[in-house]
């Protein structure tokens, strides 16, 4: 319980102490800001804070306890009682009078929150997005934990572009796995992958400027962009990820295309080599940026992972972004961009003015983590995990869901899409959710009105028992739902 110290109460020295501070305290209690229950800090302390000797304090915490204001707790201390003396009224509430019932005006973005549906995100099996936390290997974290646990410096401000020794075991892993293209300095650390879709949105989009994404796509990089000011371009798929044809053959232009090649989310899609090219040699004929968001690309079970866009040529215009919520856990909130040479001071600037730092001490441990070789050791033990749990929970949808329901995508990561037609997708979502179980609406994933329906369910975070409960109960509920 948090208890005041009334160091902002201010005395008149020159007229009688015990008379103030006996008004000022009824006034709180009587206003509510020291609420029923509050505890009072000791005589001593009081005195110590106001200036004034300890005996004119005893002598007001008497004379409210007799009147009904305070009572005393042995061994506790002094509280506010739990309702007002009978002889007190409470004040009426003041409240500010304007000429209008409504409020100030928000931001076009802003209005169009007001009836937006919130989307909470549970630790709920299946829930999309949410890795194994049960294999996370929590001894060797807090081992490293405990390493960095007294270092003064890495509680302090630190360079709001990252911890060097981070940077740079990311930039040495980044070369190795992915292809890309890149030094330390590139390296832009983040708090996870909302902040890096929202360092592009202020840097590069004016209002009014278009971005052109996949239909469907992740919902947060939508709602970034349109935060911005932009005007959404959406681009179709082909074979679960973007048609790239389709879009070169029309000569549509954009400030920047935000595009999820290795895995399309939430299709699951992978861009061909080809097409990677391609839309590079788009990009550079529309003078345009490309945002990869390369999430989930450190587990695929079907193809061998394509190299990153960004890595495939010489100076692209392409920022490149990941983060750990997914190959370590959510709650260590860190991601991280490859930007260009030309523009590393820029997003310097912009994360140091609009956050600062990301959080040192979990940077240092994932630094190590990283250096030590513990993190591709722990990539290879999900990614046999994950296929593991991916080829049972394909297996039970094929055999159980269909034909009320299909699978649409074969690869996707950590979850699988279930195209359900014909079925309120948001209803089924529900009816899970009573279950404990998480999902979400496929047409979650489409602005405005969708006419696709179906389910994105995480199967990383969940135990074989899980998965056959989810999909008798989905069983149910398709075959009930079409007799």
């Amino acid at each position: 319980m948090s208890v005041p110290d009334f160091t902002d109460l201010t005395l008149d020295r020159a007229q009688p102490l015990q008379a103030q501070l006996y008004r000022m305290l009824v006034q709180r209690i009587c206003s509510g800001r020291l609420s029923t229950g509050s505890k009072l800090p000791s005589s001593r302390r009081m005195s110590a804070s106001l200036g004034v000797s300890r005996n004119t304090i005893t002598q007001v915490l008497e004379q409210l306890k007799a009147e009904g204001f305070l009572t005393s707790r042995s061994g506790q201390g002094v509280f506010v009682c739990a309702s007002l003396p009978p002889h007190v009224e409470a004040p009426q509430r003041m409240s500010w009078q304007s000429d209008t019932d409504h409020p100030p005006q928000l931001s076009t973005f802003g209005e169009s929150l007001r009836n937006a549906p919130l989307v909470r995100e549970k630790l709920l099996p299946f829930t999309p997005g949410l890795p194994d936390l049960d294999s996370f290997p929590f001894h060797l974290w807090n081992r490293l934990y405990r390493r960095h646990q007294d270092r003064t410096a890495l509680i302090g401000y630190g360079p709001s572009q990252g911890y060097q020794p981070l940077r740079q075991a990311l930039a040495e892993y980044l070369r190795n796995s992915r292809g890309v293209r890149c030094s330390a300095e590139q390296i832009i650390i983040t708090n996870g992958a909302q902040e890096s879709l929202s360092l592009c949105a202020q840097i590069i989009l004016n209002p009014g400027d278009t971005v052109t994404m996949e239909n469907p796509g992740y919902r947060r990089a939508r709602i970034a962009f349109q935060s911005a000011g932009a005007d959404l371009h959406l681009a179709g798929l082909k074979n679960g990820s973007l048609d790239v044809e389709s879009l070169t053959k029309h000569n549509h232009t954009a400030k920047l295309l935000y595009t999820t090649p290795t895995h399309q989310y939430p299709m699951g899609g992978v861009m061909p080599a080809s097409d990677r090219l391609r839309l590079l040699d788009w990009a550079a004929s529309s003078e345009a940026w490309i945002l990869e968001d390369d999430y989930d690309s450190e587990f695929s079970f079907v193809h061998k992972p394509v190299a990153a866009l960004q890595g495939m040529a010489e100076d692209t215009p392409v920022l490149y972004m990941g983060s750990f919520s997914k190959t370590l856990q959510p709650g260590i909130r860190l991601g991280y961009m490859v930007v260009p040479k030309s523009v590393i001071q820029v997003f310097n600037h912009a994360k140091e003015m609009l956050s600062g730092h990301s959080p040192l001490l979990s940077q240092a441990i994932v630094a190590d983590f990283i250096e030590e070789g513990h993190f591709v050791r722990h990539l290879r033990k999900m990614r046999i995990n994950y296929r593991e749990k991916w080829l049972h929970f394909c297996d039970l949808a094929r055999h159980k869901l269909e034909p009320q329901a299909q699978l649409i995508a074969s690869s996707a990561g950590m979850h699988l899409v279930l195209a359900t037609p014909g079925r309120n997708d948001l209803e089924l979502s529900k009816k899970l959710a009573e279950h404990r179980i998480g999902s979400t609406p496929l047409s979650f994933f489409y602005p405005g009105k969708s006419l696709n329906h179906g389910l994105v369910l995480g199967f990383a975070n969940t135990s074989k028992q899980q998965r056959e409960d989810c999909i008798d109960l989905l069983q149910s509920f398709l075959t009930n739902s079409s007799s």
